[in-house]
């Protein structure tokens, strides 16, 4: 298992976009070294590349149009956007702008930027800077979502994603960054047999059994992944349960093969993300899982999301309102208990 960190290897992979194309800026705030962002994701990256890094004011919206400026021109800008909270003042730029040009001139033009940001909540920052709000970008058309998470290869995903001739959204889970970027090997991860689509975001699925049936899939990504994979455990050791994990790696275009895939085997579907629970991401995997696989449930679409409201400073009460294990390890017992 590889003991490079989740921001070490994003860190590493934007290097080595940097270092392939010179075409390719970023840009952000206090992104120059030695302080290298809020995050520490581009470290380094100034003093090798001091032309090409660039530290802009305080002013989402300003970044994000003048990225979109920039890919127009021909460039591949990368802009940080600090917390992922306050991608909302970029909003009229991306829903307006960036989704549209393309068509809106006829084919004519790309816009190959790149916008990361850091979601989630577990680091009591409170209630502006530890929201999931990447459901909203998922409805915009003519963009890329994807979901980073510290089971994918995180160094290829920010390649792909500076390679990427469309404008790619790239989200990152704050806790990730210090956790250890744990990948397959041989096929297996942490006692589950894995598989991996094709594709530059590919999506996980990880299971216990062999692939043979089980009693529910928990379609998930991001920072609840490592809560999917804990309450799995738990579930085979407790309760001699088997559940399927598929881990998302494209929101937009959504990425249902996997998923679907899952549910024709285990019959029943818990969708799981950080974010709060109403009109979520889950939501729209349920719908559209019923829509097309309606005969293979034979249980209720589960669902585990944050709370609706204000996520608090205060550990114990962030704990309270965001997804948890137990609920995973319940929605999955209802699930089994369907069976009977």
């Amino acid at each position: 298992m590889s003991s490079l960190r989740c921001g070490a290897a994003l860190n590493r992979g934007l290097t080595e976009a940097m270092a392939a194309d010179e075409r390719v800026y970023l840009l952000g705030e206090d992104v120059l070294d030695p302080y290298g962002g809020a995050f520490k994701i581009s470290t380094g990256i100034s003093d090798r590349w001091p032309d090409r890094v660039i530290s802009t004011p305080i002013s989402e919206a300003s970044l994000v149009g003048i990225a979109a400026g920039m890919a127009i021109q021909g460039y591949r800008p990368v802009l940080e956007i600090m917390f992922g909270d306050f991608i909302t003042l970029g909003f009229d730029q991306i829903v307006n702008g960036i989704s549209k040009f393309r068509e809106m001139y006829n084919d004519q033009v790309r816009l190959p930027l790149v916008v990361r940001t850091p979601m989630g909540g577990r680091r009591g920052y409170g209630p502006t800077h530890s929201q999931s709000l990447e459901k909203f970008l998922i409805g915009v058309p003519n963009i890329t979502v994807v979901a980073t998470s510290e089971i994918h290869d995180l160094g290829a995903m920010m390649r792909a994603a500076v390679e990427d001739d469309e404008p790619v959204f790239l989200v990152e889970n704050k806790v990730m960054y210090g956790r250890p970027n744990r990948r397959p090997e041989s096929g297996r991860l942490d006692g589950f047999s894995v598989r991996e689509s094709d594709g530059p975001y590919p999506a996980l699925t990880l299971s216990a059994s062999g692939f043979s049936a089980g009693t529910a899939t928990i379609a998930t990504y991001g920072g609840t992944v490592p809560l999917a994979i804990d309450a799995a455990t738990e579930l085979i050791m407790e309760h001699e349960v088997f559940c399927e994990i598929v881990v998302l790696g494209s929101l937009l275009p959504l990425d249902l093969d996997p998923v679907l895939e899952s549910v024709e085997r285990t019959g029943a579907l818990i969708v799981a993300e950080e974010g709060t629970m109403t009109a979520g991401i889950g939501a729209e995997i349920a719908a559209r899982v019923q829509e097309a696989a309606w005969d293979d449930l034979r249980a209720p679409v589960r669902r585990v999301a944050a709370a609706d409201g204000i996520i608090p400073s205060a550990p114990g009460l962030e704990d309270a309102m965001l997804p948890s294990v137990p609920e995973l390890v319940d929605a999955a017992l209802r699930c089994e208990a369907a069976r009977v």
